[in-house]
């Protein structure tokens, strides 16, 4: 009987402990093993539609599903972010493309987009006037204060194209960066004339102080313009395969995820901006694409080199890194809701 319950107490004891064990179950209820760490990466991101599936991949745990921890920094812009991922204090960023072309003439081969982030599509960037603004057209803009996200950015890129409808050129407006967070109040208060706005500050400033959009910067030789990537040194991805391997095959289920079901960034957007639900549910939002195509992020490197943001032709490939093989089947968007049906013959009548 005295040994029955030394066995029994052992027994206790083995159990106790077991569930007493943090990194054991952590790990494998994420599927990772009972004995893999995960590896933290710093992520800048910004408080735009372009950054919401790297919430949703935190969200659905595809990060920890590829041995990654991700804490994210807000950054202004693509441009802003380059001395953090110089530094080590970020390892991966989102990043414009004509950030990405800039910084490929300055320091050739020194950065990498790992994986696409978003795209433009009608109503997803424009130039906006207070309401009561005298600005009533293109032709009206000469001499005006224009806030843009950053310098040599989508913003520059696409206000310049919007100025040559005019026949102006940057030489006959004024330019100031502005984050886009602060946009509205910087033209309620008068600080700037015009503003380059993406959502959700579009429909925002529309509908919170009925702002009008003056033009719509995505049209002509604009319409679909790739917007932006993730981004990491190259320095990191040669001596970190595992993560930049890691780190786009989570973004690009998320991507996927969100290419079949578009309510999951308006529902992921409050988590990260200071969007609501019901502003959320209205925006107009991009392209969310499942891959790097060359020959479309290349319209971007051509444009800046038309509008002289850059001296010399550029070949978008040699910061390009082919995306890894993936396999995953996302889950299909939630089928419609039937249409309500009257509860009586009266309703049936009354109508």
């Amino acid at each position: 009987m005295r040994r029955l319950r030394i066995v029994i107490l052992a027994l206790l004891f083995a159990v106790l402990c077991g569930c007493g064990s943090p990194a054991t179950n952590a790990g494998t209820a994420k599927g990772l093993g009972p004995t893999k760490a995960l590896t933290t990466v710093t992520v800048g991101i910004m408080p735009i539609p372009d950054c919401a599936t790297i919430l949703l991949a935190q969200a659905r745990h595809y990060f920890e599903a590829e041995g990654l921890k991700v804490e994210t920094v807000t950054v202004q812009g693509g441009g802003t972010a380059l001395p953090q991922l110089e530094n080590g204090s970020l390892q991966f960023s989102i990043m414009n493309y004509p950030a990405a072309v800039m910084y490929e003439q300055a320091k050739p081969e020194k950065m990498k987009i790992v994986a696409p982030a978003y795209q433009a599509k009608p109503g997803t960037f424009a130039l906006m006037v207070p309401k009561n603004s005298p600005i009533r057209s293109l032709t009206d803009l000469r001499g005006r204060h224009f806030g843009v996200a950053t310098f040599k950015s989508i913003s520059t890129v696409t206000t310049k194209a919007a100025l040559k409808l005019a026949g102006l050129t940057e030489r006959d407006v004024t330019m100031s960066e502005t984050p886009l967070p602060d946009m509205i109040v910087a033209l309620e208060n008068g600080h700037r004339d015009v503003a380059w706005m993406t959502e959700p500050y579009i429909t925002l400033y529309g509908q919170k102080a009925g702002g009008r959009v003056l033009y719509d910067v995505m049209q002509g030789q604009t319409e679909g313009l790739p917007i932006a990537g993730w981004a990491t040194p190259t320095d990191y991805a040669k001596n970190n395969p595992e993560q930049v391997a890691g780190f786009p095959r989570a973004v690009m289920k998320a991507q996927f995820d969100v290419a079949m079901n578009e309510q999951l960034v308006r529902s992921t957007l409050p988590d990260y901006t200071k969007i609501d639900a019901e502003t959320a549910a209205t925006i107009t939002l991009g392209d969310f694409p499942t891959n790097l195509h060359p020959n479309r992020i290349q319209q971007v490197a051509d444009l800046m080199l038309e509008y002289g943001e850059i001296g010399a032709p550029i070949d978008v490939r040699a910061f390009l890194l082919p995306l890894p093989a993936l396999t995953h089947t996302p889950a299909p968007p939630p089928p419609p809701s039937p249409p309500s049906l009257p509860s009586s013959p009266e309703a049936v009548s009354a109508s």
